[in-house]
């Protein structure tokens, strides 16, 4: 199937963790909601069957975040199917603005650049009338 790259903007929260949640109950909602194999979000980590090897090509294969802005090693297991910040000076360098809006991140065509090892991904906060509003939140994964 190969490898998926995917962004998402999402209402945030007051935390990372709980922005992530929220975004993982909506996509689960989307993409398996339907009351067939998978009865809750919980149900469906469980069965680790289903993620496998290809994954899900969704954040759901994202699932825990770390606050280091380093990039992930992929010699070590810590750092895989995590959420991390992009750093200021990456935002910058793509978006040109410390405190990027949701209409800049969506714009942005670079962002992918900074994928380096699938299964992981990279958190920007989005701002409106200078207040942190959103997330964008871009990822890879898959076989």
């Amino acid at each position: 199937m190969g490898a998926s790259d995917r962004e998402y903007v999402t209402p945030y929260m007051g935390e990372i963790e709980a922005t992530l949640e929220a975004l993982h109950k909506q996509v689960f909602q989307e993409e398996y909601g339907d009351g067939g194999r998978y009865g809750s979000l919980v149900e469906f980590y469980r069965d680790v069957e289903s993620i496998g090897v290809s994954g899900t090509h969704t954040v759901l294969d994202v699932v825990r975040v770390v606050t280091t802005t380093d990039a992930p090693d992929e010699e070590s297991e810590e750092d895989f199917s995590t959420l991390r910040p992009l750093s200021p000076e990456r935002i910058t360098h793509h978006l040109g603005v410390k405190h990027p809006t949701v209409q800049q991140f969506r714009a942005c065509r670079t962002l992918n650049e900074e994928a380096g090892m699938r299964w992981n991904g990279f958190y920007i906060l989005l701002y409106t009338d200078g207040e942190p509003t959103h997330v964008g939140v871009f990822d890879a994964s898959g076989d």
